[in-house]
């Protein structure tokens, strides 16, 4: 009976490691996403801007992790291939960089380095 407990132990912990490639947890007051996404997922989403040829924004102000994308610019849709809990953001190349952004509020949530 312990060894079955410690193969289904063992065996669940394996399982949720693997689904656990990318994570967003929120914290503090303002309710400020911190995002960890593994590099195999970092790499994904620099690849497919650079084979897209995504074409960066150009705005007055520079986009910055915590401030709103200004209004006139559109917001792309995250493909699914970038993680499954990325794909409730959008997105934004701007400046070589790639910002997701939250929908509702339009607040820049993550710089992807």
């Amino acid at each position: 009976m312990k060894k079955l407990l410690l193969i289904s132990a063992v065996a669940l912990a394996a399982s949720t490691s693997a689904f656990a490639q990318d994570r967003v947890t929120t914290t503090g007051a303002g309710h400020t996403a911190v995002i960890q996404i593994e590099p195999e997922y970092r790499t994904r989403i620099h690849s497919y801007v650079t084979e897209h040829k995504i074409r960066p924004v150009e705005t007055r102000e520079k986009i910055v992790v915590g401030s709103p994308v200004p209004r006139d610019v559109e917001l792309e849709a995250v493909p699914a291939d970038w993680g499954p809990s990325l794909t409730k953001y959008r997105y934004v190349y701007s400046g070589e960089r790639v910002m997701l952004v939250d929908p509702e509020t339009r607040t820049v949530v993550q710089e992807v380095e």
